[in-house]
């Protein structure tokens, strides 16, 4: 229901647009957001958006360099990631909750994942 893609191999300094397209059903009134898992490590939250797009939220690592937003006609998310880093590099989900205005911590819908590299 929820398929995300635009990720691939970028240099540091570098940028990627994710997408997130749900089919079947509209998130129009849900809260979305991304998620990330690097190797080795547990999946964190990146960031938030309200079902209106009024509020979002940002893990304090990507404040400043990621743009959350959403296109309801389109059913779709994006993150606009600027100044990446090797750090950045992880399996990247798409999530959408039952809430509105921001997902929890375990959302109730999960996503495709989509890699993202960042190479040094």
């Amino acid at each position: 229901q929820l398929q995300a893609s635009g990720g691939g191999l970028v240099q540091a300094g570098g940028s990627l647009r994710l997408s997130c397209t749900a089919s079947g059903r509209t998130f129009s009134n849900n809260a979305m957001g991304w998620f990330r898992q690097a190797p080795g490590k547990e999946r964190e939250f990146v960031s938030s958006i309200s079902w209106n797009g009024g509020e979002t939220k940002y893990a304090d690592s990507v404040k400043g360099r990621f743009t959350i937003s959403r296109d309801n006609a389109k059913n779709t998310v994006y993150l606009q990631m600027n100044s990446l880093k090797p750090e950045d590099t992880a399996l990247y989900y798409c999530a959408a909750d039952l809430t509105s205005i921001v997902v929890r911590t375990t959302p109730h819908y999960w996503g495709s994942g989509t890699l993202v590299t960042v190479s040094s």
